[in-house]
């Protein structure tokens, strides 16, 4: 190790979260010496790794930006370029670029009290040599998606298809599918996005799902962001904008929490509206509650309109075998298809898959539990950017990131070099840490941490908690124990 490998805060991740917490962390505590490492050779995470056609956010932008850096554009819902672009011209315009380091991917953490010091094995990609790092805080801001490698079922007969199968994680550059029949395998987000937009140049696209999703239409543009940027400015308008969309995102997902029934009537009665057809929103009417999944949201009702003028169409069923020519599916139809999408959901790794040891003994994720959603109990000097699941990611990681500064500037003012929180509450019941029924998140839950039943351990996905808990309640409050030295 050489001193040009050792810094005071390391960042994991140069996606949408990692560079949000660089600007924090310089902005905020303009002292700490930092670097960004990041396994891709191209910042923007899963903004530049996914490729596939008509990638968009499906969170408005005066949410998922930047609470620092306003939104421009007159589109609300963007494009998987335009946030990409959005990214990297922060970095560049706040030098944040100049600290990352591409190609490396961080294998291994170490952490010792008696030295308060994380030592990070870290592969150069480049190559294939481990290097040493150091630092003194550790911030991991890769999210929990696995970039590596998407899910994807064990489907009977699966290899004797002789089309083209594809998953939207690793989309190919030369896939050409320009009159081509199309089979899309899945209703989630990536599956709402893809079928429109193919469906502008294939010749039919087919979105086979085992259970219907609730999917609702939301306009592309913000009509009243852009007056309100045309009438007062782009940074008033982008803080007014962002207000009026969590308080409005908020008080959706409670009136869902709250009187689930007439959610749903709203929901499947919206994609009746636009399909023009109350038969045809069935299979838009999920058999669950709205938000016990995330929603899925199109912008100007595209996912309908494709249906609707009969370039798209769902079929609701399951997968009996796959054929050379398509599938065979349980009801007894056959689906012919060239090609073949499985947009059937991502694997979940927890902190990037980085092993993590603590004075020498292996930590289990399993055995964590989340202290405000981005520490984790005994676990020292060392927080996450995970963002919300009922709402914008950025907001979540914007706090988190100003919560950390406040931690880092607690510490050098009151000479402390490690802190970590500490459940001594024999009251507090373990509980799963998302409480979500995405396929996802259900595969992974028994590799997560844990939350807790009471605060401070608790994830409430609530912005307004979340933020009056870290902006302004103090440090010090009994669990997060801060010390000089080993603690006793």
């Amino acid at each position: 190790m050489s001193d040009e490998n050792h810094f005071d805060v390391l960042i994991v991740g140069a996606g949408l979260s990692g560079i949000g917490a660089a600007y924090h962390l310089q902005t905020r505590c303009p002292t700490k010496r930092y670097a960004i490492l990041e396994s891709r050779p191209r910042l923007g995470g899963t903004w530049d790794l996914h490729r596939y056609p008509g990638i968009r956010s499906d969170s408005d932008m005066y949410t998922l930006g930047y609470s620092f850096r306003p939104w421009k554009s007159p589109k609300a819902i963007a494009d998987g370029p335009s946030i990409l672009a959005y990214i990297r011209e922060t970095a560049e315009e706040n030098g944040i670029d100049r600290h990352i380091r591409f190609g490396r991917r961080v294998e291994r953490a170490r952490w010792s009290s008696e030295r308060a010091l994380w030592t990070l094995d870290v592969r150069d990609l480049a190559t294939d040599a481990v290097d040493t790092y150091t630092c003194r805080f550790l911030y991991a801001c890769a999210g929990y998606y696995d970039m590596d490698k998407g899910h994807t079922p064990e489907w009977p007969d699966f290899a004797r298809f002789e089309g083209r199968v594809v998953h939207p994680q690793h989309w190919p550059d030369d896939l050409d599918y320009a009159g081509k029949r199309v089979v899309v395998i899945g209703s989630g987000a990536t599956a709402v996005t893809l079928v429109p937009a193919m469906a502008e140049r294939a010749a039919h696209v087919t979105m086979l799902q085992r259970t219907p999703t609730y999917v609702f239409s939301l306009p592309a543009e913000d009509r009243i962001a852009n007056w309100l940027r045309a009438t007062v400015g782009p940074d008033v308008a982008y803080d007014v904008t962002r207000w009026k969309n969590v308080m409005v995102n908020m008080a959706f997902y409670n009136f869902c929490q709250r009187f689930p029934d007439q959610a749903r009537r709203f929901l499947v009665g919206q994609a009746a509206r636009h399909l023009g057809s109350r038969e045809a929103a069935q299979d838009f009417a999920a058999p669950y509650k709205p938000w016990d999944q995330r929603l899925c949201a199109v912008p100007d009702a595209d996912l309908f309109d494709a249906i609707k003028a009969g370039r798209a169409s769902v079929v609701t069923d399951h997968i009996k075998r796959f054929t050379p020519t398509g599938l065979e599916l349980e009801s007894g139809r056959s689906l012919d298809a060239d090609i073949v999408v499985t947009a059937t959901g991502f694997n979940l790794k927890f902190l990037g898959g980085i092993a993590i040891e603590v004075d020498g003994e292996t930590i289990e994720a399993s055995k964590l539990m989340a202290y405000k959603g981005m520490m984790f109990s005994d676990l020292p000097n060392l927080a996450v950017a995970i963002g919300y699941t009922n709402s914008s990611w950025t907001l979540k990681c914007d706090l988190t990131c100003e919560y950390v500064c406040r931690i880092l500037n607690h510490m050098d003012a009151r000479g402390y070099d490690q802190c970590r929180p500490h459940n001594s509450d024999p009251s507090v019941r373990e509980e799963p840490l998302l409480n979500f029924g995405a396929g996802y998140v259900k595969r992974a839950l028994d590799r997560f941490p844990k939350q807790g039943s009471a605060r401070p351990w608790r994830v409430y996905q609530n912005y307004l908690l979340d933020r009056l808990a870290l902006r302004n309640q103090q440090l010090e409050d009994g669990v997060l124990r801060f010390s000089k030295g080993a603690p006793a």
